[in-house]
């Protein structure tokens, strides 16, 4: 049973100029067993140790620059105070972002001084016994003049993840990350990866080589530490649980594709212990190819009484798959293992923390979705810090009129949880490809993949939340569904303008479930008589005038997007991405942008996670664990990075 939360404990904790930073409440913890609690340490310390993998996925000099700026901030006492001040800014937005990326727009952000301010600061806190990431042999004026074109030059390095590369680059050659090196789209023509999801892919002396990540690999000694808490745990876990984690330090120690696929099975065959984890190689994001996985570390326990009430979903699976609005031939005649949670998490780290998903399903290998089933859990305590710290302009602002305003602060939450849950359960868990796809659509997709991959899921979501069957499984009451479902269509047209707040720069999207939430708002515009632009006063909205030709609308959609991912049909998912999801009408981003900072609204927000600290006997074992919640973000931040 969770405990009651304290009314007035804070949730939003600062503002960092665009981001909200909010504290994530663990309130069910202390209801877990002694052995659970153990348990959950363990993996939490498992996630912490592969936080450093991310940074360096993520751009190759992430990590001496978050050594510069992390030594000055611990040794801030003689640093001039303006100076001191923007680098504090700066390297809080470094670490929402892992690095001088933004998370959605995939642009670089620079540090506002001047570089010989920067140069004065180390030095003073140098002087004052910080230490700095220098090579060997390197001074600190040779290690500030390396980094200075990273922290300084908008140019060197713009972007990321580059899916729609400038004239001359390719999405390669084009992107910061560290995912590839020297490598171009030319040079894979013909090269097979035998490791595509766990390697660095190289180009040396004119041949391509992949980098491992496993034990004795690229990332080694981190993995190695990954491993050292995962055998704890297991140690503790129950048998599924032990299972997986069993199968999770196979991968980890042979690198092997066979041992991914094999932990794969045992992770998604683990679906009642009420403690589990997501670790290791996941998602694809950041790879414009859509091949090769960011690390993440999660931890989370399940809430007994909310997944009572998913479970409903997840248990009428087929009956949903059998009546998808798609070509019978993409639907499964078998649905296999299909389970849903809804969790409270501990932590999240690399690529899913600071800024985290709100819903997650896994695994992501659509062969193995297809026989053995998938994990879904929505993420309770983090909808809940993200409703309990949006102010309520926020809605309203965007709203037509005063009844959609009321539905969405009466409907908004559980609407968006359903939604969510339809998202992530029926979604990402349903569907078949071509046999001759052979269960990788990502390979025949390439950097439309994952857009396309999240423009179904809405899809399905949309398409499901309006449908009877969700009175008959007592997901929302009779006299209810009508307005919850107009509340969350007019929710999900308002997040197609509303979201043009986080690209202040350019006129185009890099960001997956950006770009597919556009993609759906602009097709049904265009090809639906369901949403309407209207002009109100120099304001501008989008406004829901058919729900019944919005769900039309998606059906009509989806099929053609499930038809996209089961073919692979590449011309088609760039035609659609492109021609309403990747480019926007810069004037109303503008607009948009005048109203947020009117009224001071986050544009995104990141989260202070949870921690746990052990209890140990005299013998120095750990017995037990407690929660503590430290409402400090930089504090956070530094003593992770410390570990």
């Amino acid at each position: 049973m969770t405990t009651p939360a304290p009314p007035d404990r804070p949730y939003l904790l600062e503002r960092v100029d665009d981001a909200a930073i909010v504290q994530v409440y663990a309130d069910g913890f202390a209801g877990l067993s002694r052995e659970q609690r153990v348990l959950a340490w363990h993996l939490q310390r498992a996630a912490l140790c592969g936080r450093d993998i991310y940074y360096d996925q993520r751009y190759r000099h992430n990590l001496d620059m978050r050594g510069v700026l992390e030594a000055i901030l611990r040794h801030p006492h003689h640093v001039e105070p303006a100076a001191l001040s923007e680098i504090r800014r700066y390297t809080k937005l470094f670490w929402i972002h892992t690095g001088p990326y933004n998370s959605l727009t995939a642009r670089k952000f620079v540090l506002g001084l001047a570089p010989d301010a920067l140069r004065e600061a180390a030095r003073v806190a140098a002087r004052d016994g910080a230490r700095f990431p220098l090579a060997p042999g390197e001074t600190l004026e040779h290690l500030l003049a390396r980094l200075e074109p990273c922290f300084f030059d908008q140019d060197v390095d713009p972007c990321v993840t580059a899916k729609t590369p400038p004239p001359g680059h390719d999405i390669l050659t084009a992107s910061a990350n560290n995912l590839y090196e020297g490598v171009s789209v030319a040079d894979l023509a013909g090269f097979t990866e035998r490791y595509g999801l766990n390697s660095r892919l190289v180009k040396r002396d004119g041949r391509l080589l992949e980098e491992v990540c496993r034990s004795g690999g690229r990332y080694g000694a981190a993995i190695d530490r990954i491993v050292g808490h995962l055998e704890a745990a297991a140690a503790l876990a129950p048998a599924p649980t032990r299972r997986a984690l069993e199968a999770l330090v196979r991968f980890y120690r042979t690198g092997e594709e066979e041992d991914r696929r094999a932990f794969d099975i045992s992770w998604v065959a683990d679906h009642d212990s009420p403690v589990d984890t997501i670790n290791g190689f996941t998602e694809v994001y950041l790879d414009a190819r859509g091949v090769k996985g960011a690390w993440e570390g999660v931890v989370f326990y399940e809430h007994p009484e909310k997944t009572a009430h998913v479970r409903r979903i997840a248990a009428a699976a087929q009956w949903f798959e059998d009546r998808m609005p798609w070509d019978p031939a993409w639907r499964r005649p078998q649905v296999t293992g299909v389970s849903a949670r809804v969790v409270e998490v501990v932590v999240e780290t690399g690529d899913a923390g600071p800024m985290t998903p709100i819903g997650i399903n896994l695994p992501n290998d659509d062969a193995v979705r297809e026989a053995f089933g998938s994990k879904s859990v929505s993420l309770a305590n983090i909808v809940e810090a993200y409703e309990r710290s949006q102010p309520p302009e926020f809605r309203r602002e965007f709203s037509w009129d005063e009844a959609e305003a009321a539905r969405a602060e009466r409907w908004g939450p559980l609407a968006g949880e359903l939604t969510t849950d339809l998202h992530e359960i029926l979604g990402h868990g349903s569907g078949r490809v071509d046999e001759r796809r052979a269960g990788t659509p990502q390979a025949w997709l390439r950097e439309h993949y994952s857009t396309i991959e999240e423009t179904r899921a809405d899809l399905v979501a949309l398409y499901w939340i309006a449908d009877p069957q969700m009175v008959a499984l007592e997901m929302v009451g009779a006299a209810d569904h009508d307005d919850l479902v107009r509340a969350e269509y007019e929710a999900y047209a308002r997040q197609a303008i509303v979201q043009l707040r986080r690209v202040r720069e350019g006129d185009q999207i890099e960001e997956d479930h950006m770009r597919n939430r556009q993609a759906i708002v602009h097709w049904l515009m265009a090809n639906t008589p369901a949403v309407e632009r209207r002009v109100r006063d120099g304001r501008s909205f989008n406004v829901v005038v058919d729900v019944a030709a919005f769900r039309a609308g998606v059906a009509r959609l989806l099929a053609e997007v499930q038809r996209i991912k089961a073919t692979g049909d590449y011309d088609a998912a760039a035609a659609l991405v492109g021609a309403f999801g990747t480019r926007f009408d810069v004037a109303l981003r503008d607009e948009v942008l005048a109203r947020v900072d009117r009224l001071k609204l986050p544009a995104y927000t990141a989260f202070v996670m949870p921690e746990l600290q052990p209890v140990r006997d005299e013998a120095g074992r750990v017995v037990d664990a407690t929660v503590h919640h430290p409402c400090d973000f930089e504090r956070q931040m530094l003593e992770w990075s410390a570990d």
